[in-house]
Order: structure tokens, then C-alpha cells, then sequence
């Protein structure tokens, strides 16, 4: 069953936001968001919230301004996904920026196959051996729960500085220093940052302090806002929650994306997808951009996409981005036997009966990719609307599974595994994550245990109404308003998790359908009290084959479509509301 409900908004504070100046479209949709006067409106720099409300931000701050002073050696120890990916870059970019040109700086990425996530004991191993060896560790979107190789590391005689956004175990980590909005304690307002802002405000703090030395002036200080544009594509790509802090940051990003002034790598990935960088949007970042940054890590090395990052070379970072588009297009193939394998069991599931009864999806196979299982199990997530988990095996003996999970708004994931191996200690080799997504470790043998307690677990915590699929939307467009120009309004604004892309709803005359490429349906749509001339819109509904009756309800957003050189209005369907009939 499919709930279909409309944003609430207060007429009021939609009527304030308009004689700001503010369309009218656009101030009801920001309404709905919870945007409450007209000074929220503005995505000034000048309104990103202070470092010094930051844990342990300044004194960190004032740590790495002696280390660059004393030219000690630091490695920065990443994430293989895209935020790790331009967290490494923003670290590694500003700290050179910042005076570190003449300091050894070095980055390494971990092995997700062999050596698994974070500072692990074994990446410790590989640090000590770098040349220079580092004396300072600094993780960036990851460490909060490596207290072992953060005992490792000095026990190599390396200390350890912590920049984390993800959610902490039990036990904190003895580390030189921590800075995580989310670590006890700290009363940053935005504990939505991504890895990459953390790093980014720590720069901040560093050129303050450095400032504060006598380093620079304001005048001459070296401009870290340069680094936005790999602080949006990290935020974005990462689905950080879209506060307000977060979406100056992504705003400020774009905007050097949309003048051409953004880093070569990021301009190469643009051009690698066919994107147009003028026209840089939240969409493209989270679903053109950072896939294709995200297929280093998921079946290479995430090596590769931090050195396009890096580079400042036209001609090496279209090389890069080139081979990293081939990763990514090998990655659909694989994702897409990995879907059909998983819908298949599934189906087999339905067919005993099963699968009704089933609060969450647990799946796993010896022939799958563990780069891919995340994305596998999202797309299960949005299917069945169950939590789901998929697992691959481990990339040394095979005797451990690797899974990733995706949940649902309601059912906070991390929280979930956290109870598993509380009542079944030893069951999770190893868990981490937060709300929406998680990652886990366990014994081959041991699958069948765990998605029977999994699914224990499940059912305690999940009820019909988090398991009922909502479609939220923004109401119906007058006919009017069906235009190239609402779609480009709509496209400039800084939309994501936590401020949702608008979807409309309305009723439609299906003057035409048919199928492209066998799996998408491709429709002409007339809004029902449009004039009577008005030609019908084009649409497509993506991975849908069930044709729709002549008169149907639905859920879409309006994007612009253009194509030589002709712009045009189009509609992209999400749901099809078939409890009134139509």
C-alpha cells in the first residue's frame, strides 16, 4: 500500500518568503522545508556556522599549525568512497596551501578487499612502512572506531589525529586529537557534516591560527574556499542531510563548478558524464558525478580518483576521468547481474510465500563484487521498502562475509546491528554506520544465525506505518507552469537529503506510451484542465513496464530537457497513485 500526501507548508511564512522576492513556487517549496523567514534564505559563506563551536577544532588547529612549522611528516590515512575521496584531496590541497609545500605529505588509501575499512591495524602496518615514515596519521572519513590501529600506531612510535563524522562504538579511540561533530561532547549545531567538511573547517581553523602567527593577513592569506567545489561533490555524494550549513557549503561549491573555476578533475568528470558544469546541480553530483568517482574504490583503487582530484593538469585529469568512466560502466554490469541474481531468489521467496512475511532483506552469494553490495542493496531498500542487507565474500579467505546495508526512514540501521551483537555477542565480526547505512563483518557460516536475529530485530522495531511506502509531495502545478523555465528555477536550487528534491502530483490524460529499450516506459502526458490546444508532455518512468490506464494520478518531478540546441519541459514519473482509480 502506497500513502500519497502532501507537503504541509504555512501559507504565511510561503506569502513572507515571496515579497522577499523569492518566486512564488519556490517560496512554497522552501516553506515545506521548514525555511521560516527570509533571512534563511541567504547561502552566504558569511553564514556557515563558526569552527570554534567545533570539538577540539582549535586546538587541533594549533596541533597541525606546529607540525607544518617543525616540517614534520604526515600521511593522511582515507576513506574508498567519494567523500574519502575529496576528504583526502580538500586535506591534502589545503595543507599544502596552508605551508605544507615544504612538509612531507603523503595519503593513503586502504585496500577495501584485503584490509577492510578504516585505520586498521594492518593499514598501520603500511604507514610506518611510507618513506618518509609519517609521525603523524590524519584520518579523514573514517577513524572514530579504530581504537586498535590507533593503539598500533603508537606503538610505532606515529600519533594519530582523528577528523570523522560517522557515528562512534562504545569505546573512543586514544587519539592524539578527535574532531567529529558527532563524538560525546561536542555541541556543533550541524552534526550532518560529511567527512569532507569536517576536514574543511579544520583548514579554516588552521588558517585562523596560522593568521593569529603572523603568517598571513587577511589580505594575503591563501583562499581555502577554492576547495568548495570538492566539498560539495563529498557532501552531496555522501547523501549528507542538507542543512542549512551543508547546503551553504554545497551552494558556494556549485557556484565555482558553474563559472568554470573548479577544480581540472571535477571538470574532467563532468565533461567524462556528458554534463554540462555551467549548469552543476545537486543531481548531477549525486548521480553523474560522484558514481563515477565512487567506481575507483568499489572495483580499484581509490588511488586513482584521489590523483584526479589532485592534479592540476588538464590533460592528466581527462585521462583519469576517462578510465574511471570505464570503471564505472563496468560497475553497471556487474550491479546489474548482482539485481537480477538478488530479485531472482526473491521472487522465489514470493512464490513460497515467504517474503510477505519478511520485515527485512538479508542476501548474499559466493559470485558477488563486495564493491558492489551497497548499491545493490540500496536498490532491494527501494524496491520492497525493507531494510536490506547484501553481502559478498571477503576478499582474503573467503571464510568472511562483507555486507553493506540501506535502511528506511524510521529504522535506524547502526542501532539495529548494535542490538544484534548484543544479544548474540560474536555474531558481528565488526559493524559501523549510522541511521540509513551501515557496514558489517561476519563468519560465512554464521549467515543464517544473523538474518534470523536480524530479522528479530526487525520486527521488534519496525510497524505498518514506517513499513508503508509514503510518496511526500509538493501538490500540483497549474498548467502554466508547465515550463523550460520552472525546470531550470527548480534545477539552480540546492536540493538533497533532508531538503528533498521537489515532486508534483497531479492528474493526467495518457494520450501515448510505450517502452524504450525494453524497460522504460515513455509517455505523453496532457495535465487534465489544461486548454484544449495544448500539446501533451513528454515522460518517462525508469524501470517501469506496466502500462497506465488512459487517466492516471502522479507523482513527478519537472525537469528541462534540451536537445539541439531546443529546450523543452519534461516529466520524470515516480509513482502512480492507484487507490483513487485513475
Amino acid at each position: 500500500m502506497s500513502l500519497f500526501s502532501q507537503r504541509p507548508f504555512s501559507e504565511r511564512t510561503a506569502t513572507w518568503l515571496q515579497q522577499s522576492g523569492l518566486h512564488p513556487l519556490l517560496a512554497r517549496l522552501y516553506a515545506a522545508r521548514g525555511l521560516e523567514s527570509p533571512e534563511e534564505l541567504s547561502l552566504d559563506l558569511k553564514q556557515l556556522l563558526s569552527p570554534t563551536e567545533l570539538k577540539n577544532c582549535i586546538s587541533t588547529a594549533s596541533l597541525l599549525a606546529d607540525i607544518l612549522e617543525r616540517k614534520e611528516a604526515m600521511l593522511i590515512v582515507a576513506d574508498y568512497d567519494c567523500d574519502g575521496a575529496t576528504a583526502c584531496a580538500v586535506g591534502l590541497r589545503g595543507l599544502r596551501m596552508l605551508g605544507g609545500s615544504e612538509t612531507p605529505i603523503q595519503f593513503l588509501v586502504p585496500n577495501r578487499f584485503t584490509m577492510g575499512y578504516g585505520l586498521t591495524p594492518e593499514v598501520v602496518e603500511l604507514a610506518a612502512a611510507q618513506n618518509p615514515k609519517p609521525k603523524y596519521l590524519i584520518t579523514v572519513d573514517n577513524g572514530i572506531a579504530s581504537e586498535a590501529g590507533v593503539d598500533r600506531a603508537r606503538e610505532l612510535g606515529m600519533e594519530v589525529i582523528v577528523t570523522d563524522h560517522h557515528l562512534p562504538g562504545d569505546q573512543i579511540p586514544k587519539a592524539t586529537a578527535i574532531v567529529n561533530p558527532n563524538q560525546p561532547g561536542c555541541n556543533f549545531p550541524s552534526k550532518a557534516l560529511a567527512g569532507v567538511g569536517v576536514m574543511f573547517y579544520l583548514l579554516v581553523a588552521l588558517r585562523a591560527e596560522l593568521r593569529h602567527r603572523g603568517k598571513f593577513t587577511n589580505e594575503t592569506q591563501p583562499k581555502v574556499e577554492s576547495l568548495l567545489d570538492l566539498v560539495a561533490l563529498g557532501t552531496v555524494a555522501d547523501v549528507a542531510q542538507l542543512d542549512r550549513n551543508n547546503r551553504v557549503l554545497v551552494s558556494n561549491g556549485l557556484k565555482r563548478m558553474r563559472t568554470g573555476i573548479s577544480q581540472p578533475g571535477i571538470q574532467a568528470l563532468f565533461q567524462a558524464a556528458g554534463r554540462d558544469p555551467r549548469k552543476a546541480n545537486t543531481f548531477d553530483l549525486g548521480f553523474a558525478i560522484g558514481p563515477r568517482l565512487n567506481a575507483a574504490g568499489r572495483l580499484a583503487d581509490m588511488t586513482l580518483g584521489i590523483r584526479l582530484l589532485l592534479t592540476d593538469s588538464t590533460d592528466e585529469a581527462m585521462t583519469l576521468a576517462q578510465e574511471l568512466d570505464r570503471i564505472n560502466r563496468e560497475r553497471r554490469v556487474i550491479e546489474t547481474g548482482m539485481q537480477e541474481a538478488a530479485l531472482a531468489h526473491l521472487a522465489e521467496d514470493q512464490l513460497a510465500g515467504t517474503m510477505a512475511q519478511r520485515t527485512s532483506i538479508c542476501l548474499w552469494n559466493p559470485e558477488w563484487h563486495q564493491g558492489v553490495v551497497g548499491i545493490v542493496a540500496s536498490r532491494l531498500k527501494e524496491r520492497f521498502n525493507r531494510p536490506a542487507i547484501v553481502f559478498a565474500p571477503d576478499g582474503n579467505t573467503g571464510e568472511e562475509l562483507r555486507g553493506s546495508g540501506r535502511s528506511l526512514t524510521g529504522f535506524h540501521l547502526r542501532d539495529a546491528l548494535d542490538l544484534v551483537s548484543k544479544r548474540e555477542p560474536g555474531l558481528i565480526l565488526k559493524f559501523g554506520g549510522h541511521a540509513m547505512a551501515a557496514g558489517l563483518t561476519i563468519r560465512k557460516g554464521d549467515f543464517e544465525k544473523f538474518d534470523a536475529c536480524f530479522q528479530e530485530v526487525a520486527n521488534s522495531l519496525l510497524n505498518d506505518e514506517i513499513l508503508e511506502r509514503r510518496h511526500p509531495h509538493d501538490g500540483s502545478l497549474q498548467p502554466s507552469e508547465f515550463t523550460p523555465e520552472i525546470g531550470d528555477l527548480l534545477a539552480e536550487e540546492i536540493w538533497g537529503q533532508g531538503f528533498p528534491q521537489p515532486v508534483f502530483y497531479g492528474e493526467f490524460e495518457v494520450a501515448q506510451q510505450s517502452l524504450m529499450k525494453e524497460k522504460h516506459l515513455r509517455l505523453m502526458l496532457r495535465p487534465i484542465g489544461s486548454a484544449p490546444g495544448n500539446k501533451p508532455i513528454t515522460a518517462v518512468w525508469f524501470n517501469r513496464t506496466q502500462s497506465l490506464p488512459s487517466k492516471a494520478k502522479l507523482a513527478y518531478r519537472l525537469v528541462t530537457d534540451r536537445y539541439q540546441g531546443q529546450a523543452r519541459v519534461q516529466l520524470m514519473v515516480e509513482a502512480h497513485d492507484e487507490s483513487t482509480g485513475t
